[in-house]
């Protein structure tokens, strides 16, 4: 049987593993978050029986010559890349290695602004020039695409650009317009990157939109972990051009990546492009089906809203990936972090996320019929329940636009994070610039980044944040009373 489990788990005296993990796999919660494999396991031998290192016989991924490199060429196969690599510490190994490659050291990176943590940490390591994006907003309250048009200016106007950098698609599910942004890059002899870990599924049926590798992306990094039925950190590096010096990416691979790679997270991503390539198509054919009646239900919501393209007018969103269910308190009179902690806590629904004004369900092809049917049931319950008739005032409730603006820089992000600091009460930091990152976690996207200048504004926007219990991380303070800054 696929899903059959070849090694039973037994009680020990653990409370990690007890109280927590095993406990909360054996009761009812349904996940509506990553990994994509949603405790539903293709068949795997006890994970002890085949934790190995590189012993004869087991090649060696940072010189693969035997299995490894085989494993690889099947996974290029499949996806369609020149040469792929296997990462075993996430698309954030993935991404600190294809800017480092791609991008000489004090060079400029344009990217966008809600790229992930990874992206930043790259261009400090590097001692590299940011220029940012900003996406567009949307309706709906998420951030929309990067605009072509944004980019050709932005090449433009700054002839020092050494490469592109976007996230497609994003945490909500947007992407951009790759084939022209990539004709765009190339126009100028540039490479493109992209941050594709949230679309690893988009090529196995043509009902998600083009993936980046199809539309001329030079590098493309993806989380297996995240959308297919993988193990936690897995992900996979993939090179679809001559632009990138392919001995300088595994250089930094060999950076990034532990010397002491886990055979495990290995086995679990053959497993996975095996079952992708042989039953995956018909598995997602049945999986797009049961997401298509969940839309078609949730289409007589109320108060509550589910994200649709709906929101989106002419150049907010070039594409939306359906499998990222953003849920919208619409006007039920709750926010989105209470939508959040209802579904949670009265149906033991497990979100992803929950925003100022949204909730965001991540769904797979491993998702089973009962699991959608659990979430419509609880969206039209609380639909039926809500007494509120209209939405809580907008500037009560934070959106994309609201949280993400273009900062105002100061200096780099190398330099910021090497020059002599000092800590500050937040509520006194206007003015100075910041030598932390401020985020929202999850997504990990920098409200500001080492080198900004703190604002009235950003300060009121963390408040608001905090207000409404989302997560802020980033500061060194913990209560994130304090922030440190630039001395002097």
């Amino acid at each position: 049987m696929p899903n059959q489990i070849f090694y039973t788990l037994q009680k020990s005296s653990s409370p990690f593993l007890d109280k927590r993990l095993l406990d909360y796999s054996s009761e009812d919660w349904y996940p509506f978050h990553m990994p994509g494999h949603k405790r539903a396991p293709l068949a795997f031998p006890n994970p002890y029986s085949i934790d190995i290192t590189e012993i004869e016989g087991f090649d060696n991924l940072h010189h693969p010559q035997g299995i490894l490199k085989e494993a690889q060429e099947r996974a290029a196969m499949l996806y369609g890349s020149r040469e792929t690599f296997f990462l075993v510490n996430g698309s954030t190994s993935g991404i600190l290695a294809a800017i480092s490659a791609a991008i000489p050291r004090q060079g400029t990176l344009l990217m966008s602004r809600n790229s992930h943590k990874a992206a930043y940490h790259a261009a400090y390591l590097r001692e590299l020039e940011t220029v940012y994006l900003l996406p567009a907003g949307t309706g709906f309250g998420i951030a929309g695409s990067i605009q072509p048009a944004h980019v050709a200016q932005a090449l433009e106007d700054l002839p020092q650009i050494d490469g592109v950098f976007l996230t497609s698609p994003t945490y909500d599910g947007i992407l951009s317009d790759i084939r022209k942004i990539a004709d765009l890059a190339h126009s100028r002899g540039l490479p493109l990157i992209v941050d594709e870990a949230h679309g690893a599924h988009l090529a196995f049926s043509e009902e998600f939109p083009a993936p980046a590798l199809q539309c001329g992306a030079d590098l493309v990094i993806q989380s297996l972990h995240k959308t297919l039925p993988c193990l936690t950190q897995t992900a996979l590096l993939h090179v679809n051009s001559s632009r990138i010096d392919l001995d300088v990416l595994r250089r930094f691979l060999g950076i990034y990546q532990t010397s002491s790679p886990s055979y495990l997270l290995m086995a679990s991503m053959e497993q996975c492009i095996r079952y992708m390539k042989t039953e995956g198509r018909e598995r997602m054919a049945q999986y797009l089906q049961l997401l298509a009646q969940f839309y078609t239900r949730a289409k007589n919501l109320r108060r509550l809203q589910v994200f649709e393209g709906v929101s989106c007018t002419e150049g907010e969103c070039f594409a939306q990936d359906i499998s990222k269910i953003l849920i919208s308190a619409g006007s039920s009179g709750l926010s989105g972090k209470e939508l959040y902690d209802t579904l949670l806590n009265r149906y033991h629904l497990q979100m992803e996320m929950a925003s100022g004004h949204y909730v965001t369900a991540l769904s797979s092809l491993m998702d089973t019929e009962e699991g959608f049917q659990r979430l419509i049931s609880a969206l039209e319950e609380i639909d039926k329940n809500s007494y509120s008739h209209a939405p809580l005032p907008k500037s009560s409730l934070l959106d994309a636009q609201a949280i993400y603006r273009l900062p105002k820089p100061s200096m780099s992000i190398s330099k910021a994070l090497d020059c002599p600091s000092e800590s500050l009460p937040l509520r006194s930091s206007i003015g100075h610039i910041s030598q932390e990152y401020i985020y929202l976690y999850p997504p990990g996207i920098p409200l500001a980044a080492p080198g900004e200048i703190l604002t009235g504004s950003l300060l009121s926007v963390i408040g608001q944040c905090q207000a409404e219990g989302l997560p802020i991380e980033g500061p060194s303070d913990i209560t994130n009373n304090r922030i440190r800054v630039v001395k002097g």
